[in-house]
């Protein structure tokens, strides 16, 4: 991979660069940022950077993300298939990676889980993983130069992996790079966080965004225009918003549903909404959860009637006219604070079903403020 593929963030870039020109490349680092940035292309595309000594061989296994050297740690899950005492490791799922970052560095959480064939299960970085890796950094490189080990999503390492790969850092075997990707670094260790040096990613910039669609996707100026202000930063969100029938639709759908019958008080029908919801993946729920958070702050802004404030789409926008008036200074507050619980909730393997009929029957009390 190249860094022509990173969309933007040429200031990380060229910092990356800087790093080993000045012979300052640390050991471990970590790029922090939100979804979307290109947190993953980058690390990707750096690791190609130190790996490519200029043969063709070299440049031929890159191109493939299949050099010798380049060792990638992802969440996983456990199959049908595996023994009771095997622990899951990111070899197990090496083929799907391989597929789905050739395609694209650009992915959710929910596309690796589908690729996994596992989406109603919480993926996770196991110990198994850890002690896979010590055996494999622990071999010479193959090619003479650096070994590099990408993390993707090291939040989601269990607590026996982080203590494993904790002294891993602590004493890196000879010309290792350990790069790890987060979006919730205060997850992890505190003694993990402070043996890396921290880079953060900011939001990709409009300009960048409206550019990859106009260049990579076809897209004519003003949709690109349109759609890159829509992205907030999010090169997967402007993909979303090109895509037909999009799942913001249908979390649009059961937004306005439960806003309607939260209203209404029908008890019977916001536990049929909480059946529905809790039918749904992990995941899923947990990306509806901030879809919540996000429409709820954008329905609040939306009452002080600056454009430049909101960003719905026109769907979004025609529910917001006549319902925003209903989330105020009282209970705005109050509304996020309940979102956050339930994500953690359901990011702690709470009943679905239970968790959201909860979260529909205080609804009722929250709009009436």
């Amino acid at each position: 991979m190249e860094w022509r593929e990173v969309i933007g963030q040429r200031e990380t870039q060229e910092r990356l660069q800087q790093l080993v020109k000045d012979h300052h490349l640390p050991h471990a680092m970590m790029l922090c940022g939100p979804n979307g940035s290109g947190k993953l292309a980058l690390a990707t595309a750096f690791a190609c950077y130190l790996l490519d000594d200029g043969t063709p061989s070299a440049k031929a296994m890159l191109q493939k993300l299949e050099h010798p050297d380049l060792h990638f740690t992802y969440p996983t899950i456990k199959l049908p298939s595996m023994s009771a005492d095997h622990k899951p490791v990111s070899d197990d799922f090496a083929k799907e990676w391989n597929q789905l970052i050739l395609q694209s560095p650009y992915f959710t959480m929910d596309a690796w889980m589908q690729a996994m064939g596992g989406e109603n299960q919480q993926a996770i970085i196991t110990a198994g993983e850890s002690d896979d890796l010590v055996r494999k950094l622990s071999l010479k490189s193959s090619q003479g130069g650096y070994k590099v080990s990408i993390i993707w999503l090291p939040e989601r390492m269990n607590i026996e992996c982080a203590n494993k790969l904790l002294k891993l850092i602590e004493e890196p075997p000879q010309q290792t790079v350990f790069i790890m990707v987060s979006e919730e670094p205060d997850k992890l260790l505190e003694t993990i966080r402070s043996r890396v040096q921290r880079i953060d990613i900011r939001r990709t910039d409009e300009s960048d965004i409206r550019e990859a669609l106009i260049q990579r996707r076809g897209i004519d100026e003003e949709s690109a225009r349109r759609i890159s202000r829509r992205a907030n930063g999010n090169w997967l969100k402007a993909l979303e918003e090109l895509q037909v029938g999009s799942e913001n639709e249908l979390f649009l759908d059961l937004y306005i549903m439960l806003m309607r019958l939260a209203y209404q008080r029908k008890i019977k029908d916001l536990r049929r909404w909480s059946d529905q919801m809790g039918g749904m993946g992990r995941e899923k729920q947990k990306r509806w959860l901030e879809f919540f958070l996000n429409m709820t702050r954008e329905n609040f802004m939306y009452n002080f009637q600056q454009e430049e404030l909101t960003y719905m789409t026109q769907n979004e926008e025609n529910f917001a006219h006549n319902f925003a008036r209903f989330i105020n200074e009282k209970n705005v507050l109050q509304m996020n604070d309940l979102g956050n619980r339930c994500l953690r909730d359901i990011g702690q393997n709470a009943n679905g079903k239970i968790v959201f009929f909860d979260f529909a029957l205080q609804m009722i009390v929250l709009l009436l403020q």
